[in-house]
């Protein structure tokens, strides 16, 4: 009987995958802990720091969500009619 099984070498491809699935569930237990652990200074810090982020993001978002509706050019008088055609009408 020949019981020489021969499979083709995968590169170490499964070693590699194996290896970044262990450092995955590592990385979420060690965050579990840090977490739980640490619960009270975290909690704490954003009582503290929290709304200062807050008011500080409010500029940048001023910032980048203007420019969705073309930011504040284009600004219309009561006819609705953009500031180009009311130029183009003064003529």
């Amino acid at each position: 009987m020949n019981h020489d099984h021969r499979h083709a070498p995968d590169g170490g491809k499964e070693t590699k995958s194996r290896t970044k699935w262990v450092f995955i569930g590592f990385a979420l237990i060690a965050a579990y802990f840090l977490v739980t652990e640490h619960k009270a200074h975290l909690y704490g810090w954003l009582a503290s720091y929290g709304i200062w982020l807050l008011l500080l993001a409010c500029p940048l978002l001023h910032l980048f969500m203007h420019g969705g509706h073309g930011g504040h050019g284009g600004h219309r008088d009561d006819s609705g009619a953009p500031d180009e055609q009311r130029k183009g009408q003064s003529k």
